[in-house]
């Protein structure tokens, strides 16, 4: 349930995969003192209904509920029937990462995410088990349709954080054409429903680690929206602007000290 609004403090240092989840890998702690806020985001138009939602969210829902049912599934559930369940489940996210992957230029990643599937659909028995990863054909970073959008020109759009979810924007909402393709277009509501609350359990718990850095943090609010924005953008493979006038002013500045 909460899986959005933890992932977006976190995915700024590493993309945590559902097929990685349950071997408890080591994640990387950042200084939430070294990022800088934008205060006034043009994306951010309903911040006051945002801000309430982020301490419904942060305050209520996480803390007695998300949290515990997530560690809870985690420590009663053995690690084998977790890594299967985990392996299953980003096997059905593999033919949209193919497609979207396509239609971003990006036809090598698209391949590996191929590969990935039919090797992990066949011998890993309906993607149970992560027979790719043993071959040594990783899993690249996964795409979605929304990705692809902004990926040729369409902005973000409206930022929301909602109550129970998390982080979203509007352009997320081209995410459902994902869900056309198999094999998630198999799946019924529920089914779907399933699927998402299983990947959150394992995210929440997976970003334990990463709470003190949110703690620390002087405006918890600003830092998740800004990294989460930050990500929409590096996952849509959005070359970031540069600012011409501070490259001018650090070159002269390297070349004073070479005098």
């Amino acid at each position: 349930m909460f899986k959005r609004i933890c992932i977006s403090y976190v995915l700024m240092v590493m993309v945590t995969g559902c097929s990685q989840t349950p071997q408890q890998d080591e994640v990387e702690t950042i200084n939430s003192a070294d990022i800088e806020y934008d205060e006034t985001h043009s994306d951010d138009h309903f911040e006051d209904f945002n801000r309430v939602m982020w301490d419904l969210n942060y305050d209520l829902l996480d803390p007695y509920l998300v949290r515990p049912v997530s560690m809870t599934y985690v420590d009663y559930t053995p690690t084998p029937i977790r890594m299967g369940i985990a392996n299953f489940l980003a096997n059905l996210d593999e033919p949209a990462s193919i497609i979207n992957n396509l239609i971003m230029g990006n036809g090598e990643v698209a391949l590996v995410h191929f590969n990935r599937f039919w090797l992990n659909t066949t011998l890993g028995l309906v993607g149970l088990i992560d027979i790719a990863s043993a071959a040594d054909i990783d899993k690249p970073g996964g795409k979605s349709f929304s990705d692809a959008l902004g990926h040729y020109g369409v902005g973000n759009g409206a930022y929301f954080m909602l109550p129970g979810y998390g982080p979203w924007t509007l352009r997320e909402a081209g995410d459902f054409v994902d869900g056309l393709y198999m094999p998630l277009s198999y799946l019924n509501f529920w089914q779907g429903l399933g699927k998402w609350g299983l990947e959150g359990m394992e995210s929440r718990v997976d970003l334990i680690s990463q709470e003190p850095m949110l703690e620390a943090s002087p405006d918890p609010y600003l830092l998740t929206r800004d990294v989460y924005l930050q990500r929409q953008d590096f996952k849509a493979e959005i070359e970031p602007e540069i600012d011409l006038e501070a490259e001018e002013d650090l070159d002269d500045y390297l070349d004073e000290i070479d005098e």
